[in-house]
């Protein structure tokens, strides 16, 4: 692994570990210089002159800082230029060797050996460890090439060297894959938590071009609902009381005027009532304080006598306990379907029958008019009241379903799926 591919915390421990190599040995150089320098040249029983001794001394000791210097392959690059690396170790190996061989005090400098092994490619470093270890056991017996006893003794010190030095190395090698490994875990940690961090960033932008849609969503809908009531309110209420105002300019008596006036007067406070009501969202007027079964009466009712047509309402199943949403939708129904048979149809009578099954409510309003051309359409049944219906049917999972034919009456049937409703008690 590279300085460039690690992350921060284990490239910045890498470029220590290389610092430590290149000035380390260094160090340790100069002290053997100065302890060679001191004591004068012992190796093979050859004593060199002060003069001699003293420029071999220093001309090899600057060999190796060059050497040292300008050949080493960088900690971080040992993985890359392999090959330099045993080029460089060999030359190291071989200045340990014949800086020993000039003065035992240059055993100092052999731990370079030890130290730069770990740049060898594996299944190297070992042999690198041995090899210093042998330089090193030669400084410790006094310099020179061991001979005779001393062979056995030489053996036995290289093993020593060899066996504390690879100990020590091994635990060095552990405690360091260790590391690299803590290193990693903690910097593709810190890299997850910036990409985490990132994507909350675009999350919360996301979030808030969500809470905006949301907000002009709903400000549409809140549109539509109150489009819809003023539909099923005030526009039904206003269409009544100004077809009771009609029949009253042409009653033939007072007591009949009277009776539409009067019918205009409960229709406009009815109207009135519905408008607070759809303002404030609230349920229809008569599913306050009755099931939806009577509401349709009661509205039938009403409507029978505004519109002058008799009506019959009846009920086919068990009537459940439904989501006042289901009630409120049925109802607003059967509002807009009545007003148009009122309005369009020409009905001598009409029907209402609410179907009550496990599964589905269903509505029919039915009436023996004039019926239209469904394909075509006829009058409000292509406005908004149609409309009206099936977006609101929609809203709950319902249906909406007309058979009609010229001449022949028509059946608005709508449907909802039955919500359950939750134990009050």
């Amino acid at each position: 692994m590279t300085a460039q591919t690690a992350g921060p915390e284990l490239a910045a421990r890498n470029r220590r570990i290389d610092k430590s190599q290149q000035y380390v040995p260094l160090v340790a150089l100069a002290v053997s210089l100065v302890l060679s320098l001191s004591t004068g040249s012992v190796g093979n029983g050859i004593r060199l002159s002060r003069t001699v001794f003293t420029i071999a001394a220093l001309g090899l000791s600057a060999a190796a800082v060059l050497w040292v210097w300008l050949v080493r392959v960088p900690y971080t690059r040992r993985e890359e230029r392999k090959v330099m690396t045993v080029v460089y170790y060999s030359g190291l190996i071989s200045l340990i060797a014949v800086l020993i061989q000039l003065n035992p005090w240059f055993a100092f400098f052999g731990a370079a050996g030890y130290v730069h092994s770990v740049l060898l490619p594996k299944p190297l470093p070992p042999v690198g460890l041995v090899m210093t270890a042998a330089l090193v056991a030669t400084a410790q017996l006094g310099g020179g090439i061991p001979h005779g006893t001393l062979i056995l003794g030489y053996l036995v010190v290289t093993l020593a060297n060899a066996a504390l030095v690879g100990f020590f190395f091994r635990q060095g090698m552990r405690e360091q894959e260790h590391e690299e490994k803590r290193i990693r875990m903690f910097d593709e940690l810190a890299q997850t938590n910036s990409r985490l961090e990132l994507a909350l960033q675009e999350n919360a932008g996301l979030h808030a071009q969500l809470v905006a849609q949301a907000r002009e969503a709903g400000i549409l809908d809140e549109r539509r609902r109150m489009a819809g009531e003023i539909h099923d309110t005030l526009a039904q209420g206003l269409t009544g009381i100004v077809a009771q105002l009609e029949a009253a300019d042409v009653a033939d008596g007072d007591s009949e005027r009277r009776r539409h006036l009067h019918l205009a007067r409960e229709l406009a406070r009815s109207s009135l009532a519905e408008a607070r009501r759809s303002v404030q969202a609230l349920r229809p007027g008569p599913l306050d304080d009755a099931r939806l079964p009577d509401a349709l009466v009661q509205l039938a009712e009403q409507w029978q006598q505004t519109s002058g047509i008799p009506i019959r309402v009846e009920v086919d199943g068990t009537p459940t306990s439904m989501q006042p949403a289901l009630e409120v939708v049925l109802f607003r129904v059967a509002q807009e379907a009545l007003a148009n048979v009122a309005k369009h149809s020409g009905a001598s009578r009409a029907g209402v029958t609410l179907t009550y099954t496990p599964d589905v409510v269903a509505l029919d309003i039915l009436d023996d008019g004039s019926g239209f051309d469904a394909h075509t359409g006829s009058g409000d049944w292509t406005g908004y009241g149609l409309e009206a219906m099936r977006s609101r049917l929609r809203q709950v999972g319902g249906s909406l379903v007309i058979e009609t034919t010229p001449g022949e009456g028509t059946t608005l049937s709508a449907s909802v799926p039955v919500w359950e409703v939750e134990d009050q008690g």
